[in-house]
């Protein structure tokens, strides 16, 4: 197949399971591994991921001008304030998980990007998210979202280096174990992501190859997460996870039907 097809096809893989709990490693180890692609490099992998971090950017763009400019305050005047206080929580929040996920991904990263650990990843937390969905109560909103949530909820961040796990699944889910509401859960888990996936694509912006191929990557996961991140917001509202978690369940069977009757 095209290279530019494939790069597209991928682009808009990465937007929509990226930002919904289904794992976008999962789905991008998996889809050339099923149609026979050439491998994904690591430094395109992170153009995608930068591709969705612009959208969470986009999207969120006045919250996060008043998270930094509340971070700012709070430390020049001691001027406290709700979103002064979650900037320095998703600070606070981003480094243990990131430190602990890079360590694990750098040491296990090809073992755990074989077809059969990815398929059981994707059904065991599809049957925990939905399970935890459904029994735990919504009490608490973004607002009034505390340090303990959502320090616990970054941490639970360092199990994303399992292809198939997800990081927005498991911060959901996690966020959802807190008793925090599902469209609050959501609406973290992105703002959460961005300072992690903003350090890869500085770290590998040397190894960007800025081609044809990049560029329709990058824009493809861009305009599908804005989408997707708009979709999910108000799903969410009165929706459950129900239907991700079915998904997940769904694509493990399958990938474990494809691999062995290859």
């Amino acid at each position: 197949m095209n290279i530019y097809i494939q790069s597209l096809i991928l682009g808009i893989v990465q937007g929509l399971t990226e930002l919904l709990p289904i794992s976008s490693s999962a789905h991008l180890n998996l889809i050339p591994w099923i149609f026979n692609w050439e491998g994904l490099s690591d430094s395109f992998d992170v153009a995608l991921h930068f591709g969705t971090l612009l959208a969470i950017g986009l999207f969120f763009f006045k919250d996060w001008l008043q998270l930094i400019k509340g971070g700012f305050e709070y430390v020049t005047t001691k001027k406290s304030s709700t979103e002064g206080k979650m900037f320095w929580y998703i600070v606070l929040a981003t480094i243990p998980g990131g430190i602990i996920g890079f360590l694990l991904d750098h040491f296990l990263e090809d073992t755990l990007k074989q077809p059969v650990i990815i398929a059981i990843a994707l059904m065991v937390m599809g049957v925990i998210l939905y399970f935890v969905d459904k029994k735990c109560e919504a009490k608490i909103d973004y607002e009034h979202m505390g340090f303990k949530q959502t320090f616990l909820i970054g941490l639970s961040q360092a199990l994303a280096f399992i292809p198939g796990v997800s990081r927005s699944g498991v911060t959901m889910t996690t966020a959802r174990i807190m008793k925090v509401d599902r469209e609050s859960a959501a609406k973290y888990s992105f703002m959460l992501s961005a300072p992690i996936v903003l350090a890869a694509t500085i770290f590998k912006f040397k190894d960007f190859t800025l081609n044809l191929q990049f560029f329709i990557g990058v824009l493809a996961s861009f305009l599908v997460g804005v989408a997707v991140i708009k979709f999910l917001m108000q799903y969410l509202k009165k929706g459950s996870f129900k239907m991700f978690a079915i998904y997940r369940v769904i694509a493990g069977l399958a990938v474990l039907l494809i691999y062995f009757t290859r």
